[in-house]
C-alpha cells in the first residue's frame, strides 16, 4: 500500500502544493532568509571577549600627586605590587607567579636555527677543530697517529 499525497489546506495562493518527504506544509517552512539553526544572536559576546574588553577600558589613577590614565589591567597590576610590598604574603605569592610565568619571554631564549644553518656552523666547528689539531700536535687531523690509539 502506499500513501497519497494531500494538497496543503492552508489557503495558500498555490493549492496545487502537494505535501509529503522533503515538502512540509508551507505555513511551517523557514521564511526566506532564515536559517534553521540560527546560533548565538548577532552582537554577543563570549567572555573571553568581555575580559579583554575591559582589562583595556582605562582609569584614573592617582600615583605621586599626580592623575594618570591607565588599562585596568595595569592598575590591578599597581594594587598587587602595592599590597606584595605592605607584606600581603598572597599579593606576593600572586606576583611572584606571574612574573615567573611571563618573564620567560622567547625573545630571550635561543631560536632553532634552519638546516642549511646548522650545516654551515657545523662545517666550521669541524673545520676549526681540525686546525687546532694540527696546531697542537703538528701533525694533520687526518693521521692516524694523532688519534688515541684505543679509538682505531
Amino acid at each position: 500500500m502506499f500513501r497519497r499525497k494531500t494538497t496543503a489546506s492552508t489557503g495558500d495562493s498555490k493549492k496545487g502544493y502537494e505535501v509529503g518527504y522533503g515538502k512540509p506544509p508551507r505555513h511551517s517552512q523557514y521564511r526566506p532568509g532564515q536559517s534553521g539553526h540560527p546560533g548565538r544572536r548577532k552582537g554577543v559576546r563570549n567572555l573571553k571577549t568581555d575580559v579583554k574588553r575591559t582589562l583595556k577600558m582605562p582609569v584614573k589613577v592617582t600615583k605621586g600627586g599626580r592623575t594618570r590614565t591607565r588599562s585596568t589591567q595595569e592598575a590591578a597590576l599597581m594594587v598587587l605590587r602595592e599590597r606584595a610590598l605592605n607584606g600581603n604574603t598572597r599579593a606576593l605569592e600572586r606576583l611572584l607567579e606571574l612574573a615567573f610565568r611571563f618573564n620567560n619571554d622567547e625573545a630571550g631564549q635561543a631560536q632553532q636555527l634552519p638546516a642549511d644553518d646548522q650545516a654551515i656552523l657545523a662545517a666550521y666547528v669541524a673545520q676549526f677543530t681540525a686546525a687546532a689539531m694540527t696546531s697542537a700536535t703538528g701533525r694533520p687531523a687526518d693521521d692516524p697517529a694523532s688519534k688515541p690509539s684505543g679509538l682505531l
